[in-house]
């Protein structure tokens, strides 16, 4: 789950994922949303996909960026039962 806060922490990776909850993308397309280079996409796409926040297929010459919502999901549930039982 470390890896999830560290991916979590950056506000790129945070952005990454908002327009991927929106749709799937290649990294082209993703970059064009930012003001930086592709490599530095790459990295940030590399570290969301090593927490398991992102998943990647090859389709052609492009690999396509989804939203992997199973661990959204596993760390939404461990803060809700975390805020129980502190209550």
């Amino acid at each position: 789950m470390a890896n999830v806060f560290r991916a979590l922490s950056d506000p790129t990776r945070r952005e990454i994922l908002k327009l991927l909850q929106k749709s799937d993308l290649n990294a082209g397309q993703i970059t064009e949303q930012f003001d930086m280079k592709a490599p530095s996409i790459t990295h940030h796409l590399h570290i969301l996909r090593e927490a398991g926040l992102v998943q990647s297929v090859k389709r052609g010459q492009q690999v396509i960026y989804s939203l992997h919502t199973t661990v959204l999901q596993e760390v939404l549930n461990w803060v809700l039962d975390l805020q129980g039982k502190t209550e």
